[in-house]
């Protein structure tokens, strides 16, 4: 019973820093030095993108709505403007699908909408697919805010989770484990 205990106190920190290295990245989180560059590429790829409008989302929507994702070597692909309004895009509990033409990224890591006008725009999620290969899905659950880029960048997630596991942040963990250890089987 005590060995149980032991594993179960030693497994509870290392499960706890792995969700606290994940968590920050599943938000939308607004990014205002987001630029738009055009990265010149010999190869174009299209993508298949479909966004789906939550049913709280307005009605309809006049907003202007773009979009931007790409990979962590700097691939992006951009698409300017979404919305038709006289197609009936982004209404309310919708699916919208759009192919879109870039260079060809690696896996997607990044991805951001802009949305300008007055009535606001709730997407539900956005996902990208790329020819044979699984699709990556955004998940939004929220306003896009005003004339700001808005979205993930999951492009460091793995890096940044790999320095913390490495960091004090690991060892601080390993040593209660060690010592808890020690205490009980000693």
């Amino acid at each position: 019973m005590a060995r149980a205990i032991a594993w179960l106190l030693v497994l509870l920190p290392l499960l706890a820093l792995s969700r606290e290295a994940d968590s920050s990245a599943l938000q939308p989180r607004a990014e205002e030095n987001f630029n738009i560059t055009y990265i010149q590429n010999s190869a174009s790829c299209t993508y298949r993108v479909v966004i789906v409008t939550s049913c709280s989302s307005p009605r309809h929507t006049r907003d202007q709505i773009s979009l931007s994702f790409g990979d962590a070597y700097g691939n992006q692909i951009y698409a300017p403007r979404l919305d038709d309004p006289s197609t009936r895009t982004f209404e309310r509990c919708s699916s919208d699908t759009f192919d879109i033409t870039g260079p060809c990224a690696y896996k997607i890591c990044y991805l951001y909408l802009y949305r300008s006008g007055p009535d606001g725009w709730k997407p539900s999620n956005v996902q990208v697919y790329a020819y044979k290969s699984r699709g990556v899905k955004f998940t939004y659950e929220t306003f896009i805010p005003g004339n700001t880029w808005y979205g993930f960048n999951l492009c460091n997630t793995a890096s940044s989770a790999n320095r913390q596991l490495h960091g004090y942040g690991f060892y601080l963990p390993v040593m209660y484990a060690l010592l808890l250890s020690a205490f009980l089987f000693y």
